[in-house]
């Protein structure tokens, strides 16, 4: 028996079980919410870390080491192996272009240039960052490595 045949005969939907209808109903009473307590009554909520009395479970491990999530900065990379691939002596390379050819998702995040790969292209290379590597090898083919103007200042 598959479960098509079984909702064609009783149907697709479960009637909804109507609480709080008087005694003869069979849901009356307490409505099935059981006796007293906040949680019997209107506009009771659970934070969804509460462990009911006992020690949260955030704070039942000693908490050890360093997180930088709160101040890291994160960025999109690209390799000057992939600069060379994608692009033509003497064009201008920066999040937008990288963008349109699909090597980034999007321009949310800054530009990281990594030292990945060989150049031998004369590129300008406008990037949040570079990798000391990446930065010694563009410059070396004749380009020029620059970071775009703050968004801050504007």
């Amino acid at each position: 028996m598959m479960i098509h045949d079984i909702t064609a005969k009783v149907g697709p939907h479960k009637k909804r079980k109507r609480v709080g209808r008087g005694e003869g109903s069979g849901h009356g009473g307490t409505s099935t919410r059981g006796h007293k307590g906040a949680k019997s009554r209107a506009g009771w909520v659970s934070r969804p870390s509460y462990a009911g009395g006992a020690t949260p479970f955030s704070r039942r491990f000693p908490k050890r080491g360093f997180s930088n999530a709160g101040f890291r900065v994160e960025y999109y990379v690209a390799n000057v192996r992939d600069l060379e691939k994608h692009f033509e002596s003497g064009a201008t390379v920066d999040i937008d272009v990288l963008v349109k050819l699909g090597l980034v998702p999007n321009a949310k995040l800054g530009l990281k240039v990594l030292g990945t790969g060989d150049i031998t292209k004369k590129l300008t290379v406008v990037a949040a960052a570079f990798s000391a590597s990446a930065k010694a090898k563009i410059e070396a083919a004749g380009g020029s490595c620059s970071e775009p103007p703050s968004k801050k200042s504007a």
